[in-house]
């Protein structure tokens, strides 16, 4: 299939697979995409607004300038995307049930961003504004969070994640038992019980 409309509005895509393909300067409102697959492809200076996409692979993708207001990213596979790159205005995403692995979300302001349940996987999060981010549920295996802010955020149910609290903002952010001593690793303090 190819996108040769500039918008698309209220559309459902299903089974689309676009490897490699040019598909920038498009805008997209109320559609869904279904177990499609843009590897590869370069999304750059594209408008998603209140968009779901289920079960798509985005591996590789390029996304400069890209904006998205309202999307949901469920059970999808993201691999090896600079989000720095994006329209940093109006953020407002969803990530459920997603693999998210070697991503780049730094310097972002990315505030009550949600990735619920997803299983991350080298993710960096230098400099990033994550206040009232929801990682619940989330595995968080060797992402890097550093000079983050990470108040009032929510871990409640996270693990594997190494966050040195020095190194970042902490403050009303919570977290569950037993995962929590893992705040004390930086300190190379042992706990006894």
């Amino acid at each position: 299939m190819e996108f040769v409309s500039k918008t698309y509005d209220k559309e459902i895509f299903q089974n689309v697979q676009c490897q490699k393909q040019n598909l920038v300067d498009k805008e997209y409102s109320n559609c869904k995409f279904k177990n499609c697959s843009f590897n590869g492809c370069d999304l750059s200076n594209s408008v998603y607004i209140d968009c779901l996409f289920l079960d798509c692979n985005f591996s590789n993708i390029k996304i400069n300038n890209c904006s998205f207001q309202g999307v949901v990213f469920e059970k999808c596979k993201l691999l090896g995307v600079r989000f720095t790159t994006i329209d940093s205005l109006l953020i407002d995403w969803t990530f459920k049930e997603s693999i998210i692995a070697i991503c780049d979300f730094s310097d972002l302001d990315i505030k009550e961003s949600k990735f619920l349940k997803c299983a991350m996987k080298e993710v960096d999060f230098i400099n990033t504004n994550l206040i009232g981010a929801d990682f619940a549920g989330s595995s968080l295996n060797l992402c890097k969070f550093y000079h983050a802010n990470l108040g009032r955020a929510n871990f409640v149910g996270a693990f594997d994640y190494y966050i040195n609290p020095i190194d970042n903002k902490l403050k009303q952010a919570k977290f569950s038992y037993p995962e929590v001593l893992s705040l004390l690793n930086p300190f190379e303090i042992k706990v006894e019980f």
